[in-house]
């Protein structure tokens, strides 16, 4: 295990982060709001972890192997999202525990959405931005990650990328290729919020308030500047932007890159993920609109619609914007909801959950399992398009799939040990597992009110989400370390 290099990258990454408190600076400056100190010293304090971290081990600049890979995979998370806790620790006008500080800044990071913190509305401008670019940067990573390292590592069944997306999928080890292809998703990235603050302006956000949104809607992240969340404002237009940036932003940006790096759109319009993705999504909005306008939940139908179409979206990406409390809505909704988030977005794109591919491989595998039954000699594959399948990848998607549900029920448990009723242990397990965000019962709104102990837990289980549950199991597995 190369330890000193691990810690030489680890040194780079939170002193490069550390630049990312500037802009909060600036904000806090601007509005005079009283929270430049706090992030002054944070930015210090960030500093100084990264030199010490670096600076030891600036000579060590071995190749990593995929072990390292791992290894380097989790502290990013780890330590970047510890870091990030500092500003909200920081004894000032505004300042959380420890344990509410971690959970803001992992939720922040992991794009999850869940927050304990209530009067939004009222805290300093520069700590509502800098919610809102850290799950922006959160959403970045989760590209690079799902892009570019995971495939390489073989997650879950993740190996099917090695063959159709961008960079180095079918090295044996890190190489600087990585690096090429982060740069071009960064622009993608970059110009997707760009859009998104644009027309959330132009449909009659505050600039202010247009690039907060955009950052959590391009992150598929759900944080917002107001507790009332998008229903602040009360718009359809304001919706029907963020419906549409959640759809992009949920499809996989492996097809983004080589729509324009081929300058062709025939990538979205052959992809069988895609077109699972957004049939899900027509259907959930069909469903919610429906069943809002049938039962008259709302005054008028485009109510209905409007709210339905959104909050099917935005909870099914696992998003979790809301401008309705979807866990009081009639009849089966809100369950049909939270199991929507287990689906998720597209692999390769900011949005949490088991990604439409996996479910739609293991759909595959199981009509092929039936056809088996009635046809016990006949040979069967499981395609994606019209290529076959090797085992070994439907085979991964399965074991991912057994161990999702196992962290699932362990973390249920666990929650339940904590103090919360089945319920809302469950909707906690589905908001944190899935990066979801707003879960059922006690947690519909908050995490306030869950025990300590239970705010550890949804950290470790935002964790288990984002690194899609193998990343971080296969370090508790001997194998690894005796490797």
């Amino acid at each position: 295990m190369q330890v000193r290099t691990i810690l030489r990258i680890l040194g780079l990454l939170v002193a490069l982060f550390s630049s990312t408190l500037l802009p909060p600076i600036g904000i806090a400056l601007y509005y005079n709001d009283g929270g430049a100190g706090a992030f002054f010293f944070a930015f210090l304090l960030s500093l100084l972890i990264g030199f010490l971290l670096w600076y030891p081990n600036q000579s060590f600049r071995r190749d990593l192997k995929t072990r390292e890979g791992f290894v380097i995979v989790v502290m990013f998370w780890v330590v970047l999202a510890s870091v990030g806790a500092i500003p909200f620790w920081m004894p000032d006008e505004f300042t959380l525990s420890f344990t509410d500080s971690m959970f803001e800044s992992f939720s922040a990071l992991t794009t999850t959405g869940a927050t304990i913190l209530t009067g939004i509305d009222e805290l300093p401008h520069s700590y509502r931005f800098y919610r809102q670019q850290l799950q922006w940067f959160g959403g970045m990573g989760i590209i690079v990650l799902a892009v570019a390292i995971l495939p390489l590592l073989g997650i879950g069944g993740m190996q099917l990328f090695r063959a159709e997306t961008p960079g180095p999928m079918k090295d044996n080890k890190m190489t600087p290729r990585i690096a090429d292809t982060a740069k071009h998703l960064w622009y993608i990235y970059l110009g997707l919020t760009l859009a998104c603050a644009f027309f959330y302006w132009l449909a009659g956000m505050s600039v202010f308030d247009a690039v907060g949104h955009s950052f959590s809607t391009v992150a598929i992240g759900g944080f917002s500047t107001h507790d009332a969340s998008l229903g602040y404002y009360d718009s359809g237009w304001i919706n029907l932007v963020c419906i549409v940036f959640l759809l992009i932003a949920g499809v996989n940006f492996a097809l983004h890159f080589g729509a324009v790096r081929g300058k062709t759109i025939r990538g979205y319009l052959y992809d069988p993920e895609l077109r699972a993705f957004l049939l899900i999504q027509f259907v959930l909005m069909l469903i919610c609109a429906f069943t809002l306008a049938v039962l008259q939940w709302h005054d008028d139908i485009l109510s209905s619609i409007s709210h339905g179409a959104f909050q099917a979206v935005s909870i099914a990406t696992t998003a979790g914007f809301t401008t309705d409390n979807y866990s009081v809505w009639p009849v089966f909704l809100p369950v049909l909801l939270i199991f929507a988030s287990f689906i998720g977005g597209s692999a390769g794109s900011t949005g949490g959950g088991l990604k439409v591919i996996r479910v739609l491989l293991l759909f595959r595998q199981g009509v092929r399992e039936l056809n088996r039954l009635v046809h016990p000699r006949g040979v069967f594959s499981v395609k994606y398009g019209n290529r076959p399948l090797p085992d070994r990848v439907v085979q991964a998607v399965w074991g991912f799939f057994a161990a999702y549900a196992l962290v699932f029920v362990f973390i249920m448990l666990a929650f339940i040990t904590t103090g919360l009723d089945d319920y809302s242990a469950f909707g906690a397990t589905a908001a944190t597992l899935n990066n979801l965000g707003p879960g059922l019962g006690a947690v519909a709104s908050n995490f306030q009110d869950v025990s300590t102990v239970g705010k550890w837990v949804a950290i470790l289980a935002m964790l288990f989400g984002r690194l899609e549950v193998f990343t971080l199991l296969v370090l508790f597995t001997p194998t690894f370390w005796r490797g």
